[in-house]
């Protein structure tokens, strides 16, 4: 082989294998850059005791502590409507008032015969004082009198019945009647009911009859309400129990400031039982929700084998679930108490990655959230 021809090929090979040789380095420092993952940010909790109030959940309805249909005590012509539908009343306000005519000029006639049979009655006495009348007539012009006096106070009777009054306090419903409407006796005019407070009605197992006596706490939720939960406290225990279902029906009285529960309604019932529960509670967020089982991320402090430097590590840890409670859950088995776990964003992560944490942002787990109305 001459000269020029290895000379060649040197080159060839140099121009040739100089690039291929830079690209595998860049490969190999690509390779080596790719397994050493930055650190992943999370957020953390500690499992920790807490102590829950003991309770039971019933299913229950609304009922009005007053409720009534107002009708009409005597029939007659409407002249006079002095409510609108959906109106706050207070007891005592005038609803509707009939025509009293024909009753207010037999009430004049029957005044002038009271008058007439006081002065009856005067003369007499004054008579029978001075020996000339007997004890009869006396009695005689003071039963008059009295008669007299008792149909006037018929007529007033029913000149009051024409104008129809609020029994009590409450709300009213829709509005049954019109001006010039003819009204007969019991002709409906409005529904009127006191919804603050107001009665919820449910039962509960009789094996729950032994605990529950009148001023038990209970807290009620309904769909019409979904960010709330309205307070109040056991009214009444049925002394007997249903011999069908075994269940005892129970009454609570409810504040309902805002009339938001009205009568009727389905509604959710929380009794809160005097004993309490001690559980290991972490967040709901730091559940990894599986068919085969649910889990949590535990965050283990390691030293890197390299370096030496401390890290935190994940661990994967099957858990058994107990009761949720607001924005925690009850751990029974597969957590200590004081093991840190992740909070958030627990879909993304695996076994064995290095964390950092940052709670800056971290959510705020309650046991009774109050979500915001903005």
């Amino acid at each position: 082989m001459s000269r020029k021809l290895i000379i060649t090929l040197a080159i060839l090979i140099i121009l040739i294998g100089l690039p291929v040789a830079i690209k595998l380095r860049q490969f190999s420092v690509m390779g080596t850059a790719s397994t050493a993952m930055p650190p992943e940010t999370v957020t953390a909790d500690t499992a920790r005791k807490q102590s829950w109030p003991d309770t039971v959940t019933a299913v229950g309805s609304l009922a009005a502590v007053q409720g009534v249909m107002v009708g009409a005590e005597l029939g007659g012509k409407v002249v006079g409507i002095d409510f609108e539908s959906g109106d706050r009343v207070a007891a005592g306000d005038i609803l509707v008032r009939l025509d009293a005519a024909t009753e207010e000029a037999q009430l004049r006639s029957a005044e002038a015969a009271v008058a007439l049979a006081r002065l009856t009655l005067e003369r007499t006495r004054e008579l029978l004082t001075g020996k000339n009348a007997s004890k009869a007539e006396f009695d005689t012009a003071n039963a008059r009198f009295k008669q007299a006096t008792a149909d006037a106070d018929n007529i007033r009777a029913a000149i009051a019945k024409k104008t129809i009054r609020a029994p009590f306090a409450g709300r009213l419903g829709l509005r049954l009647v019109n001006l010039g409407q003819i009204l007969k006796e019991g002709d409906p005019i409005a529904t009127l009911q006191t919804l603050d407070p107001i009665y919820v009605n449910f039962s509960v197992p009789q094996q729950l009859n032994p605990v529950l006596a009148k001023g038990i706490r209970v807290r009620v939720t309904t769909d019409a309400a979904p960010h709330e939960t309205f307070e109040g406290a056991i009214n009444a225990v049925n002394p007997e129990v249903d011999a069908m279902t075994r269940n005892v029906r129970v009454q609570a009285l409810i504040s309902n400031a805002g009339e938001k529960l009205r009568a009727g309604m389905f509604t959710n019932i929380e009794i809160v039982l005097p004993e309490q529960q001690e559980v290991l509670a972490i967040p709901a967020t730091s559940v990894l929700y599986a068919p085969y089982g649910d889990t949590v991320f535990v965050i283990d402090a390691q030293r890197d084998k390299q370096t030496g430097a401390e890290q935190q590590v994940l661990r994967q840890q099957i858990i058994r679930l107990g009761e949720t409670r607001g924005d925690f859950v009850s751990v029974t088995k597969g957590l200590n108490a004081g093991e840190q776990v992740v909070t958030s964003g627990v879909f993304k992560l695996r076994p064995g990655m290095v964390v950092v944490i940052d709670n800056t942002l971290a959510p705020d787990a309650r046991l009774a959230p109050a979500p915001a109305n903005e």
